[in-house]
């Protein structure tokens, strides 16, 4: 089963008002497990970047209209493609799979809204599994927002100073799998199966070709033998 971690940052709350999306990032999971696969890519949103967004997306300012130097670490946007150039390569990626996001609405308010305004398809919304709603269903009454999250469950979120997508998305997809029970169902094997089995969901071992060599010694199994004879005729060992 694959799915997608994804976040997004953006201009603002409203993409009817002129907010754009400025970052998008995403992981792939397969069975639960993270393969290594992201996605990630900055966004002109052809537009001035609200002063109050620097701090926290780490973007510089080089949209406004009296713009400062960017500072150390922040992003500039102006060089970077603008969502026409990168909607389709971000649906080649997500395809069909479940998309994994925290406060889905927001996220896929913003996605659709660009997508719809490049004439490209549009992602169902229920195509997506909101973080949020299961926090909130799982422990009513408590903080459920990423930080909180990471809180309750002991993950390190020390380096999310600023809030970039695809560190966003690294962390949720670590949040995703202790609200869903971890790694627990598989214990962890799906990643070899899925190797094994060319990505297929209905993996079966099969048997060793060349069967291991016996490690039992001769006393061992001559102990194992008067054991045996000891138990009598109903003796498992010697049914046929």
């Amino acid at each position: 089963m694959r799915e997608i971690v994804l976040d997004t940052e953006t201009t603002g709350f409203d993409p009817e008002s002129g907010d754009r999306i400025v970052e998008i990032g995403a992981v792939e999971l397969w069975n639960h497990v993270a393969t290594g696969e992201t996605y990630h890519v900055y966004i002109n949103p052809e537009r001035s970047m609200p002063e109050e967004a620097f701090g926290v997306h780490g973007i510089g300012p080089d949209l406004l209209d009296n713009p400062r130097p960017p500072e150390k670490g922040e992003v500039t946007l102006k060089d970077k493609p603008v969502f026409a150039k990168v909607g389709q390569g971000f649906l080649d990626f997500v395809r069909d799979s479940k998309l994994v996001i925290h406060n889905a609405s927001f996220d896929m308010k913003f996605l659709n809204a660009e997508l719809k305004w490049m004439g490209l398809p549009q992602i169902p919304m229920d195509q997506a599994l909101d973080t949020l709603a299961i926090a909130r269903k799982r422990f009513p009454g408590s903080p459920a927002s990423l930080d909180a999250l990471c809180r309750r469950f002991n993950i390190d979120n020390t380096n999310r100073v600023l809030h970039g997508a695809l560190l966003d998305s690294e962390i949720l997809a670590e949040v995703y799998l202790e609200l869903t029970g971890g790694r627990q169902p598989d214990f962890g094997l799906s990643t070899a199966a899925s190797s094994a089995a060319g990505g297929a969901d209905n993996w079966r071992p099969t048997a060793r070709p060349t069967p291991l060599a016996s490690k039992i010694t001769d006393e061992e199994r001559a102990a194992h033998e008067a054991f045996v004879e000891k138990l009598g005729e109903n003796a498992l060992w010697t049914r046929a």
